[in-house]
Parts: C-alpha cells; sequence; structure tokens
C-alpha cells in the first residue's frame, strides 16, 4: 500500500520521463525514413511531450480536464509531424482513469474522438507503411481494449466498495444486537437482585426491633444477593473486555443456585422437571435461565411470601418454562415501571419461541415455549 501511494503522485512524472526518451530514441530512424516524413523534435516537440504527462496530474481532481489536455496535446503533436513513439501514453492513461473512476460517457466519448481523430488522419493525411483499414483497426481494436479495462477496473472497484458497505453494515448491526444482549444481561442480573436486596432491607427494618434474629436472616440474605450481582455483573463486564466470562455462563444447570436465592428472599419455591433432561443450546439454556430469573423477581416484587412452581418440561422438540405464584401474603414492593416482561418475551421471540404472562387464580403466571432440537435415541 505504501508503494502505490508513493507511486502515484510520481506518475505524471514518469510518464513524462518515458514520452521524452522513448520519443527521442524514436525519431532519428523516422527522420531519415522519407517515406514517413516526420520532423525532428524542437522546442515546440519537446513542451508538447511534457504537457501531456503534466495533465495527468489532474486526472483524479478533474478527469475530464484532463481527458481534453491530453488529447488536444496528443493532436498537436502528431499533427506538427513529429515522430510518432510513447506519446500515446498520456490519453490513454488518461482514458482508463476516466473510466475505472466512473466518469464512463466522458472516457468512451473521448475514446470515440480519439479513434476518429487517427482514422481521418492516417488515412488522408499520413504516409504509413501499412493499409489504412489495418491500422484504423488496430487504433479501434487498442482503444477497446483501453476502455475495456477500465470498465472492468471500475467494476471491480464497485464490487469492492459494495463489499466494504455490507461489511461496515453487518458490523453495525452485530454490535447493535450484542449492545442490546449486553443491556438484557445486565438488565436480568442487576433487576433480580436489587429487587431481592430490596425486598429484604424492608422486611430488615420492619423486624430489626421487635425480631433482630428474623432481621439477621433477612440481612444476610442482601450480603448474599449483593455478593451475586457483583460475581455476575464482573462476568457479564469481562465479556465486553475480553470476548469471554471467566464464571460459569448462566443456564438452566444454576437453577439449584437460582432458586436457593429466591428462597432465602422470602419465597417457597416447588421445582418440577418432566421429560428427559438433556444438554441444550448455550442460547436456549441463558434465556431459560433469565426466564426463571426475572419471573422469580417479579414474584418477589409483586407477591412476597408466596408459594412459586418452577416448572421444566422436556419435550422431543419444545421446552416448556412455567413459573406460577399463589399470589402474595404480604405488602407488594412497587419499584416502578420495568422491561421484565417485554425482556422475557423478546429473549424467547429471539429464538423462535413464545412467551405469555398473566394472572392465574389469585397468583400470576409466566409460561415460555422454546424451540430445542430434536431428542435423538
Amino acid at each position: 500500500m505504501r508503494v502505490t501511494r508513493l507511486s502515484l503522485p510520481l506518475l505524471p512524472l514518469l510518464v513524462a520521463v518515458v514520452q521524452v526518451a522513448g520519443s527521442t530514441g524514436a525519431q532519428w530512424n523516422q527522420v531519415h525514413n522519407s517515406g514517413l516524413m516526420r520532423v525532428p523534435l524542437d522546442a515546440v516537440g519537446y513542451a508538447l511531450l511534457v504537457a501531456g504527462p503534466l495533465a495527468l496530474a489532474v486526472r483524479h481532481r478533474n478527469p475530464v480536464l484532463c481527458l481534453a489536455a491530453t488529447q488536444v496535446v496528443t493532436w498537436a503533436y502528431v499533427v506538427l509531424g513529429y515522430s510518432y513513439g510513447p506519446v500515446f501514453a498520456s490519453p490513454v492513461i488518461a482514458i482508463y482513469s476516466a473510466v475505472s473512476s466512473g466518469h464512463r460517457r466522458a472516457a468512451w466519448l473521448t475514446g470515440g474522438l480519439m479513434y476518429a481523430f487517427f482514422s481521418v488522419y492516417a488515412s488522408w493525411f499520413a504516409n504509413l507503411p501499412i493499409p489504412s483499414w489495418y491500422h484504423n483497426l488496430a487504433v479501434a481494436a487498442f482503444v477497446g481494449v483501453v476502455l475495456a479495462a477500465g470498465e472492468y477496473t471500475g467494476a471491480r472497484r464497485e464490487r469492492l466498495a459494495e463489499r466494504e458497505r455490507v461489511a461496515a453494515e453487518e458490523s453495525r448491526r452485530q454490535a447493535s444486537e450484542e449492545r442490546l444482549t449486553m443491556a438484557q444481561e445486565l438488565h436480568d442480573v442487576l433487576a433480580h437482585n436489587i429487587s431481592l436486596i430490596h425486598v429484604q432491607a424492608s422486611t430488615a427494618l420492619h423486624l430489626i426491633d421487635d425480631h433482630p434474629e428474623q432481621a439477621r436472616t433477612a440481612l444476610t440474605t442482601i450480603k448474599h444477593a449483593s455478593k451475586d450481582v457483583l460475581t455476575e455483573m464482573r462476568s457479564v463486564i469481562s465479556v465486553l473486555r475480553e470476548g469471554a466470562p471467566r464464571s460459569p455462563t448462566a443456564g438452566l444447570d444454576r437453577l439449584d443456585e437460582l432458586t436457593g436465592r429466591a428462597e432465602h428472599g422470602g419465597l417457597t419455591i416447588e421445582r418440577k422437571v418432566e421429560g428427559r433432561v438433556r444438554p441444550l443450546p448455550p442460547g436456549t439454556e441463558r434465556a431459560g435461565y433469565r426466564i426463571v430469573q426475572e419471573a422469580l423477581t417479579n414474584a418477589a416484587r409483586h407477591a412476597p411470601g408466596s408459594t412459586v412452581t418452577v416448572l421444566l418440561r422436556y419435550g422431543s422438540r419444545e421446552l416448556l418454562i412455567r413459573v406460577t405464584d399463589t399470589g402474595g401474603v404480604g405488602a407488594a414492593e412497587s419499584l416502578g415501571g420495568g422491561n421484565g416482561i417485554p425482556g422475557m418475551r423478546e429473549r424467547a421471540s429471539a429464538l423462535g419461541g413464545t412467551l405469555t404472562a398473566g394472572t392465574h387464580g389469585r397468583g400470576f403466571r409466566v409460561e415460555a415455549r422454546l424451540p430445542i432440537p430434536e431428542e435423538t435415541a
């Protein structure tokens, strides 16, 4: 890449050296050939040989001006009778650069004018050692090859640009999905444990004077919940920093820990598992864990002291998660509106599943159905 960047500004100088040196070497044979009728190079001829390459300096900023300048200089050089040689390098490079950078109409028009000029000049004014029709055919083929090469390069650049644009959009989409996933993880981690801490702190304040031993139990629960939230937050943040969690990823195999914390928070948990328990995809394991966690958080917040039944039913192609509480026996605490049920629904929907939530008798029920790989014998 560094060589290319350094060579681009030097291209006009390199072409000028090639045109001057090549035309100087070619003129000795052509000037002394009476059939070609070419004249020796003079100050005007050398100026024209240098002017064309200098026009290439603006081929990126103003390709149309570059096309016009290189054509006029080259035509003047030929009409004045100077020797044939690499003088055609400048207009060829200008045409190629213009068509490859997207100025197709100007480049094709210039290529047509170039062919017309040399056809007329070769047919009516020049004394060539080959038939004019053969010369004109060769010029047409050469100009066509230059234009085709420019079209190919331009199309390739457009494909690469489109590929980079699509890759950038995909990268932004993935980053957005990752931010959403992290937001959901942080919400679930914080909401569950902070709600538990809040409920137990309220209980401790209520019991601290009359029943200090029970208040001690509530404070112990707060201690464990705060430790758990710090551990899970470190796990989530470590994913952002290093791309891999330092602690085990939340999954259905950790439901015992989750229900244990909920029981310390004042809930009575009844856990049921039906069907053959088997490993599930990580996304399903994590979603199932978070759905149960959020459902228990809602129960602790809105139905403190209730009995909660957590049912996992492993089917052949579906995992049923059902969390049902019996309704609270104490005053419910309100922490304001949240994103709990919509977040659970988004997790289920992202896996192609469904989630329903609503009252059930005196309590509340959350039921999720997640697709899982078919059970193999």
